[in-house]
């Protein structure tokens, strides 16, 4: 009973469960409501973001909230309410030192919404992997240091339902109000092992890779998954039924996926390639509750597929004309680079991928004397001594 009067700090270093109050919040849905937003970001270099999305539940994906935490206090900006004018507002977040917690997915979305792109952010999920952290989600890192259970659902909510419901707006708080203290339990241990560096490095890199927002569409979309096995009608097939679930999306206004999965196109496409009749494919399929609604455009596009020359279908991307497959050599000197950087990551108590993924892997061993244009500082440091490219 004593411990209920010790200091929270205390109290969750002694592994006491700690009940901690939502914090106090603005939400700013009005027109003229963005006023002490801006006084507040005037006064501060330093900005706790998080944003909410609708990709879960719409064909084209909207920023729902941006949620900040400035000079302690809690703004959550609702992006969709009409007449709100964001400009002043994104104009001052792009001077300012950002604290985010797997800021790419964000970025992209905010890259892709206004052009944003920010001055500098620390991000507490690249600071946890860099520490070699097992659960690196928001979630179980709050959980881990501040004894606090966040609510997941809200992970899976959908942001574009108004009004907000206060149980979400509640979760969105969270999701920056511990991020300083985080940022500076985070920091400390990557002071300790030498790596605040290699997280700077990788931040700046997330921001490069930010600004390029989300890949374009292109023609080739829908050769997905196993389908590169097809040939002839399961080709055309796969080609028809993946843009007829395309264009039920978007007139439903949901995600692909919701429609129907890419595992329910290739079984049809794959079929279709062994010879199966239309309506022995047609037979195998519900579509679950929207069956009714959509299995007859299903079925037409089955057809169109079926009667398609493939041939006619948009040709795969050719070959980049400078791209050489490695040769033996360069296979057997990537394998060496595989064990050496594996050995390291193992000795660092860090993922592998962090220091050079398997794309990578190959650009190494094609040209060893570009280590540093390829690979960040820290990761190029960490394998340069190696014996697979010490006499390279």
């Amino acid at each position: 009973m004593i411990s209920r009067f010790l200091p929270i700090r205390v109290r969750r270093l002694l592994g006491v469960k700690v009940t901690t109050r939502p914090p106090v919040y603005q939400l700013l849905d009005q027109p003229s409501s963005l006023a002490p937003l801006l006084a507040a970001l005037d006064r501060v270099d330093e900005v706790s973001l998080d944003t909410e999305a609708d990709n879960m539940y719409h064909y084209k994906t909207r920023v729902c909230l941006m949620q900040f935490l400035v000079g302690g206090e809690v703004f959550l900006v609702d992006v969709l309410a009409p007449g709100l004018k964001l400009d002043a507002m994104l104009t001052r977040l792009a001077t300012k030192h950002l604290l985010m917690h797997g800021s790419d997915f964000d970025l992209r979305l905010l890259h892709d919404l206004c052009g944003f792109r920010p001055k500098s952010i620390f991000d507490t999920m690249l600071a946890a992997q860099l520490l070699g952290r097992q659960r690196i989600g928001l979630a179980s890192l709050l959980e881990e240091h501040f004894s606090v259970a966040v609510d997941k659902s809200g992970q899976k909510a959908n942001w574009s339902q108004r009004p907000i419901t206060p149980k979400l707006l509640n979760y969105a708080a969270l999701d920056v109000w511990y991020l300083p203290e985080l940022r500076d339990i985070l920091t400390k241990e990557l002071k300790k092992l030498h790596r605040l560096d290699w997280l700077d490095q990788q931040c700046r890199a997330q921001i490069e890779a930010g600004s390029t927002g989300f890949a374009p569409a292109t023609e080739n979309d829908w050769r997905i998954g196993r389908g590169e096995r097809l040939r002839g009608a399961g080709l055309s097939v796969l080609h028809a039924v993946w843009h007829w679930r395309e264009q039920q999306a978007k007139r439903l206004d949901t995600p692909p996926f919701k429609v129907c999965g890419n595992t329910l196109l290739l079984q049809i496409s794959e079929a279709a390639d062994a010879g199966e009749s239309e309506q022995s494919i047609l037979g195998k399929i519900h579509l679950g509750r929207r069956h009714d609604r959509i299995f007859q455009s299903l079925a037409v596009a089955l057809r169109e597929g079926l009667e398609r020359d493939p041939k006619t279908l948009p040709r795969r991307p050719g070959r980049d004309p400078n791209h050489v497959s490695l040769s033996q050599a360069e296979i057997e000197l990537q394998d060496r680079i595989k064990s050496d950087r594996d050995r390291v990551a193992a000795k660092l108590v860090i993922e592998a991928t962090l220091i050079a993924n398997r794309s990578q892997l190959a650009q190494i061993a094609r040209a060893p004397r570009h280590l540093d244009k390829i690979l960040l500082s820290w990761q190029a440091d960490l394998l340069r001594d190696e014996p697979s490219l010490k006499e390279k």
